[in-house]
């Protein structure tokens, strides 16, 4: 029998947190503390991106050797995106806005394709 996979959009909600690799809370890895956070709260899906250039606010161009990638000119930004429902994406910032006062933080409504199976 062959197996026929019908795309089924799902309207969630995807959070993205712009932040650096240097930036803590209470003496942690800030994108650590987040990643843990989401795990206790059961949010879906959580991915820490490390950039290999940018810049922010300030304008500080940061970028890493593409000579060698162990020599970085200074601390590289790094991309979070959260995804889940707009209830439980909601919850999860409002645990954590405190720690994000002075970052970059969008949200958008994404559809999500999940490949659903039908014989």
């Amino acid at each position: 029998m062959v197996q026929q996979y019908n795309y089924e959009p799902i309207k969630w909600k995807e959070l993205t947190i712009y932040i650096s690799e240097s930036d803590s809370w209470k003496h942690q890895p800030l994108h650590q503390t987040l990643l843990g956070i989401a795990r206790q709260q059961g949010i879906t899906g959580m991915t820490v991106m490390r950039a290999i250039s940018g810049y922010g606010k300030h304008g500080i161009f940061r970028t890493m050797n593409e000579l060698d990638p162990s020599i970085e000119s200074s601390v590289l930004p790094l991309v979070i995106t959260v995804i889940d429902s707009e209830s439980v994406i909601t919850e999860f910032f409002s645990l954590v806005k405190d720690m994000l006062k002075d970052k970059f933080v969008t949200c958008q409504s994404i559809e999500i394709l999940s490949p659903l199976v039908t014989l």
